[in-house]
């Protein structure tokens, strides 16, 4: 049974930062795209991040410069660190991963609330 398990979120300031985690366990072969999405109230999940297996990082416009994506393979974990927070980046945010088991397929995280106030 694969699981992604996210942690990391909480209530922070404007301006402020926090780091969220997403790790895989689970019987598989290996993970290929990692990335993390966000849903505030009211809206459609969007997308927030990516990261490939190889290659380079992808980004929405609205966190460019503020927010960077990583991963440790070691680990089987991606990494968010989000900087210069503001009040519209609140949101419950979920880990998203295509990892190969018997097939390739998709999966997604709990999901884990990120607060902004301001």
């Amino acid at each position: 049974q694969v699981q992604l398990v996210e942690s990391g979120g909480g209530l922070v300031r404007a301006g402020g930062s926090l780091r969220l985690s997403c790790a895989a366990s689970g019987n598989f072969f290996s993970i290929n795209s990692m990335g993390w999405y966000r849903q505030a109230p009211g809206k459609q999940r969007e997308l927030v991040a990516t990261i490939p297996s190889g290659g380079s990082t992808n980004y929405a416009d609205s966190v460019k410069g503020r927010f960077t994506i990583s991963r440790d393979n070691v680990k089987n974990t991606v990494y968010l660190q989000m900087n210069s927070l503001k009040p519209e980046d609140t949101a419950v945010y979920y880990c998203k991963a295509q990892i190969m088991t018997n097939w390739s397929r998709v999966y997604w995280g709990q999901g884990t609330q990120v607060t902004v106030s301001s």
